[in-house]
């Protein structure tokens, strides 16, 4: 990260009155009404809004929402955005219907200095997706400068984080984006020990790559949710009617024998027939699972250990829920793994917590802000900390000398 510039390298004259195109993760879940249901991610965006904005900037973001591919959805339009920002942001907040045309561009260049314009859903656009030149020339002639500070879509190689970086210069990362990379760069870096990692969620696919990369950096890699039930196989455990990935077994099994002791699987489990809220539910052995039922949560020694290893913990990566947290009858191992990094984190450790659902959790549980950081990026943290590099980083200008 310090090799790429951010709009703190920027200077009064780069900033007063000049356009500022930025690039913004505005995906978020919208209620019954079409309005806003969690700001989050709008909120994380405000100190960057209030630095530009302070600075006498013309700020035009772009965003994505859901996935109309490439044609005009009128339920994900960007517009009840636009007026959730406008609530929280103390600055005028425009709306645009278009992206790219004439109409919008000129109101880009009518803007006052310290207000924003936010531009439609970039991915009604065709080209978005495909990082079409065109539609990258046709949103860089919005802006004079390029920052983007959306995170959690760094991981792809779109027209609006990755074509029309390549058009305006200088293209720089914002508050939000440099705070992630930091946090969840400390993580590769010297991160203070014991370091533990707690990985969950669905599938294992998605995350064996992160726990290849993780092996060597981690004192302990407790792996719990649905993804287990792929260890368990590859250890000749029945997992009855649970989700495995059955091409990933082999794979699982040579991650076994590489971590050694370093890897905690749950010794106990939570099984049901099926995911109801009043489900009748059992507590096995994780070698014991039923034909006919599935997983659904860690047991609650499994949660005692997990536990445990996180108390014991200085540095503390969390990234997806151990069951499914959303029903009661499956939201005690989640909610003990929340409780044990919010305690430890006021004990002195440090916490990054990532993924959309592993923040739902911890929000559900009470429990968010007593974490260090919480990434905004799901499949952008998670290909960051495997090791990869991110395309909407990578094009961002280089830092020509060390910052002051």
């Amino acid at each position: 990260m310090l090799k790429k510039m951010t709009v703190r390298d920027l200077s009064q004259e780069q900033l007063g009155g000049k356009r500022v195109l930025m690039r913004v993760d505005y995906n978020v879940p919208l209620d019954e009404s079409g309005q806003v249901a969690e700001d989050e991610r709008i909120r994380a965006t405000l100190p960057s809004l209030a630095y530009l904005a302070g600075r006498g900037a013309r700020i035009v973001l772009m965003s994505h929402l859901g996935r109309p591919n490439g044609v005009r959805v009128p339920s994900l339009t960007l517009r009840p955005v636009a007026t959730c920002l406008a609530d929280l942001f103390d600055s005028p907040v425009e709306f645009s219907p278009s992206t790219t045309s004439k109409e919008v561009v000129a109101a880009s260049r009518q803007l006052e200095p310290g207000s924003v314009l936010l531009v439609e859903n970039t991915r009604f656009d065709p080209g978005e997706v495909v990082n079409d030149p065109a539609l990258a020339v046709a949103m860089a002639a919005l802006g004079d400068l390029y920052v983007n500070d959306a995170f959690g879509a760094a991981h792809r190689t779109h027209a609006s984080t990755v074509g029309v970086a390549s058009q305006l210069q200088p293209a720089v990362a914002g508050l939000l984006m440099e705070r992630e990379l930091e946090n969840l760069g400390a993580l590769l870096g010297e991160p203070a020990r014991p370091f533990v990692a707690v990985l969950g969620g669905g599938k294992a696919g998605g995350k064996l790559a992160l726990i290849e990369h993780l092996l060597d950096k981690v004192d302990r890699l407790c792996v719990g949710g649905a993804m287990a039930c792929t260890f368990f196989r590859a250890m000749g455990y029945t997992v009855g009617k649970s989700l495995v990935e059955e091409d990933l077994i082999e794979v699982a099994e040579a991650l076994m024998r590489r971590a050694g002791e370093a890897l905690v699987l749950p010794n106990d489990v939570v099984v049901a027939h099926e995911l109801k809220a009043d489900a009748e539910t059992a507590i096995v052995a994780s070698d014991q699972i039923p034909e006919d039922r599935m997983v659904a949560d860690i047991g609650p020694l499994s949660a005692e250990e997990f536990s445990q290893v996180i108390l014991g913990a200085r540095t503390i990566l969390w990234n997806g829920p151990v069951g499914v947290f959303e029903l009661e009858p499956f939201a005690a191992g989640t909610q003990a793994i929340a409780a044990a990094t919010a305690e430890a984190t006021q004990a002195g450790g440090t916490s990054v917590v990532g993924g959309g659902d592993t923040a739902a959790a911890a929000s559900a549980f009470g429990l968010l802000d007593r974490m260090s950081h919480v990434s905004t990026g799901g499949g952008a943290m998670l290909e960051f900390l495997a090791g990869e590099a991110l395309p909407g980083v990578s094009v961002l200008t280089d830092r020509q000398r060390p910052r002051r």
